[in-house]
């Protein structure tokens, strides 16, 4: 098998099992809000710890891809990820609950740089568009593990063992996966990050994750209780299953669907089906038309970070890993405000109200995308707007 797509395959793999440990974890939620007796403005508390973490984790993050090949920080970060996951099952305090969050969702940061600036090299050697099915594969692995879940749930299989076998697969999976990573891939160009005013190019797209990340990290924590203490559904992961498997269909056809309509039109059909998905589950909660808008929701959310990443990729100013690692930046914070303030929204006007900030969020991506595009074809006055 020629060497870059045996990369491709197992790239694929960390994509698949990262997603699926993601998903483990964000599955769990309402687990952990029944076992520590949590109300919504304490559960949103409590997940301010993945954000802050995180955004920790992203300056080190671009240092380490900077300093090292991208699949050493990959993998290094990848395998404590793993056993953080176990250990969040094992905590039996608030505070070992915080810490072993933050150290999960630091890791996790680091990991996703590294993997990002994996993809973006990669594609270098491929004509036809490859990153979107990366990301279509993270949603996959997060489909099987919030089947697997479900699975665990149905059959009352108690968190601790829960995770620990997801962590033990994952641990598995780096160790195998490792030396067929891509190597040799650090730049010693642009990887110094310029002070000063902000580079339009990089402010723009990172507006534009900050409000996809309030979208997506806000229905990964919060879908489940949605169908738990809005619909009173017993197996309350069916509405992050949904969710997930729409945002793997969206990711799939994305490179397909960029390559129809363009990038700038795919950001508007984007934001039109969160408003109208979201809307939907809001104004008619009953189990199926929350599925419909769940679904909605997933498919307009799921293209936005890949094609908004890849974009990055081309910054003339900063090496690819240094340029996610900035416009994650902007990820990050969208994580640390949405499901928090989702916890602090429903605290005061109930969860079905507080899901409007999703919508909110969603639409947003219009009037930032226009303005984007607008500033990328000031730069280049005299070639038509890309569309690919």
């Amino acid at each position: 098998m020629e060497l870059r797509n045996k990369q491709r395959i197992f790239l694929s793999v960390f994509f698949f099992i990262s997603g699926f440990a993601f998903s483990t974890w964000a599955s769990r939620i309402p687990t952990i809000k029944t076992f520590y007796g949590f109300n919504d403005a304490e559960m949103g508390s409590v997940l301010l710890a993945m954000p802050v973490s995180s955004l920790i984790g992203l300056p080190i993050s671009g240092w380490l891809v900077s300093r090292f090949d991208s699949r050493i920080p990959l993998a290094v970060a990848f395998g404590i990820n793993s056993v953080a996951l176990a250990c969040i099952g094992l905590a039996n305090t608030p505070l070992l609950l915080i810490i072993t969050i933050s150290i999960f969702a630091f890791t996790m940061r680091i990991f996703s740089i590294a993997v990002n600036t994996q993809t973006i090299t990669l594609q270098k050697y491929h004509q036809k568009k490859i990153i979107g099915s990366f990301h279509g594969l993270w949603s996959s692995g997060g489909i099987a593990g919030v089947g697997f879940s479900t699975l665990m749930v149905a059959s009352a299989v108690s968190i601790e063992v829960h995770l620990a076998i997801v962590a033990a697969l994952c641990l598995a999976v780096t160790l195998f996966s490792f030396p067929y990573l891509l190597k040799n891939d650090r730049i010693s160009q642009g990887n110094k990050l310029i002070l000063g005013k902000p580079d339009p190019y990089i402010l723009y797209l990172g507006v534009l994750v900050f409000f996809a990340a309030v979208c997506e990290g806000g229905m990964f924590d919060w879908s489940g209780i949605f169908f738990r203490e809005v619909l009173h559904v017993e197996i309350f992961t069916y509405g992050y299953l949904i969710f997930m498997v729409f945002m793997a269909l969206s990711r799939f056809l994305s490179d397909r669907i960029i390559e129809k309509i363009g990038i700038s039109t795919t950001y508007i059909v984007s934001s039109l089906m969160i408003v109208a998905g979201i809307g939907l589950a809001v104004v008619f909660p009953a189990v199926w038309t929350v599925l419909i808008g769940f679904s909605l929701t997933g498919f307009g959310t799921a293209s936005v970070v890949p094609m908004t990443y890849a974009l990055a990729g081309a910054s003339k100013k900063y090496s690819p890993g240094l340029a996610i690692s900035i416009v994650a930046t902007y990820a990050t914070v969208g994580m640390l405000v949405g499901p928090p303030l989702i916890g602090y929204l429903s605290h005061a006007f109930g969860l079905r109200m507080a899901f409007v900030a999703f919508a909110v969020s969603g639409l947003l991506f219009i009037p930032v995308s226009r303005l984007f595009f607008r500033y990328q074809q000031m730069q280049v006055p005299d070639q038509p707007q890309p569309v690919s």
